[in-house]
């Protein structure tokens, strides 16, 4: 079974794990919005059967046009997710990061990741965080009983 996370937003990411480990990919962007055409070939390509998305909100101190924008992908993200019929589940940050014992620090998820899957080499950049993130969203679907 090949479970999708998505850490939603345009320097997000998603990530496929399985038995057999971990692809993970930066969210396909044409211009500044989510390439929802190269998003939907990705997942379809992938043929995950269940999917964990991190559930978006509006973080304090984030102005109206970045929130808009946000929004967006996170919409789109889901909408492509939906439409090729993969049932997903929404989470929390707060409970995968719990999960992991993880805080606000991306840097801290990207070597939990580095660490749970030391072959991959789809996390060896500072910028592969969205990655990681993904991928640990995915982890917790599975550690937590979520997928079905």
């Amino acid at each position: 079974m090949t479970v999708l996370g998505i850490d939603p937003g345009i320097t997000g990411g998603i990530a496929f794990v399985n038995a057999s480990g971990v692809r993970a990919f930066d969210i396909p962007v044409v211009g500044k919005d989510v390439d929802v055409n190269a998003l939907a070939v990705l997942i379809a390509e992938a043929c995950p059967s269940f999917a964990i998305i991190e559930r978006a909100g509006s973080m304090p101190g984030q102005g109206v046009a970045s929130t808009f924008k946000y929004g967006v992908a996170y919409g789109a993200l889901r909408a492509v997710v939906a439409v090729l019929r993969v049932p997903y589940r929404l989470v929390t940050p707060g409970s995968w990061k719990a999960h992991f014992k993880l805080d606000r620090d991306k840097e801290k998820s990207r070597a939990l990741a580095i660490q749970l899957w030391p072959g991959a080499n789809c996390f060896s950049r500072k910028m592969d965080h969205g990655r990681a993130e993904a991928a640990l969203i995915a982890r917790y679907g599975v550690e937590t009983g979520l997928v079905t």
